[in-house]
């Protein structure tokens, strides 16, 4: 890829995702068009250069969701899960007694682990929501990992990425060589695709927001326009958890980090 179809791709790839790809990943562009070369038939990169400026809409998703990062885990890194359970999780309840509803989103959810590690997480600890109203919002750009996360279903590698064996016996169950989270952990979710850089329609006022490692790949000016986009979502006093590397310092002034050990746990400011 020359100079030229670089400069292109780059700028085609943060106007679709936000994503601001640098000169040293061109090695990705190669790694992750290859299957896409092969399965249109298109000769090289710059033929698929030629192809994406002729705007086949077709195309030019399969590019932007080849591009996005979707590595997750269950329960990934731990600390934000112990956070929304030991401290955050217990205030939402307690200040929703009366109205015995609870709105999660898990934004950039990849192929659904991470929300299916908080429904698991409240199914597991918190009998006391079962005639409750909850629902986990699970939005990804890409249509591919939104039907993963529909369908809940998981290989045996993906389950030993930090599910611990009881929890696999008691939310999952065989469905030939893979494992299906159950039905009623399933329900739980609500599945869609969304691009955090187009308008948020139908987003439901969340009273938690899980959007981590996402906005390291973003400039500081798409960073500010999502925080202040979340700000619209996320009732006043909600909570919203960043990635381990991620912060709102300089960026937004409306959050206050929470004292939380490496749980990248902040706070909205109360209207």
């Amino acid at each position: 890829m020359n100079d030229a179809d670089f400069k292109f791709f780059t700028t085609f790839l943060k106007e679709r995702s936000g994503i601001a790809l640098e000169a040293s990943k061109q090695y990705l562009i190669d790694t992750r068009m290859a299957p896409i070369l092969k399965e249109k038939k298109i000769a090289d990169l710059a033929a698929l250069v030629v192809a994406l400026k002729g705007g086949d809409k077709v195309l030019c998703e399969m590019v932007v969701e080849a591009m996005t990062t979707n590595e997750t885990s269950f329960f990934r890194d731990v600390s934000p899960f112990d956070a929304f359970r030991n401290e955050i999780l217990p205030r939402v309840i307690e200040r929703k007694e009366r109205e015995r509803k609870i709105q999660i989103w898990s934004a950039a959810s990849s192929s659904g682990q991470e929300p299916y590690s908080l429904a698991i997480l409240m199914r597991e600890h918190f009998p006391q929501l079962a005639g409750w109203g909850v629902n986990i919002l699970a939005t990804d750009l890409s249509k591919e990992m939104v039907q993963k996360t529909t369908n809940g279903e998981y290989s045996q590698l993906e389950v030993n990425r930090g599910l611990p064996a009881p929890l696999l016996a008691k939310y999952f169950h065989r469905k030939g060589v893979r494992w299906q989270v159950n039905d009623d952990v399933r329900k739980l979710l609500t599945c869609r695709t969304l691009n955090l850089l187009e308008n948020w329609v139908g987003i439901p006022t969340a009273d938690v927001v899980f959007i981590r490692n996402v906005l390291i790949y973003f400039e500081p000016d798409v960073k500010k326009a999502i925080l202040g986009k979340i700000r619209k979502v996320l009732r006043p006093g909600g909570y919203l958890f960043l990635g381990g590397a991620e912060s709102t310092l300089n960026l937004d002034s409306h959050y206050k980090r929470l004292d939380i050990a490496r749980s990248g746990c902040f706070q909205l400011e109360e209207a």
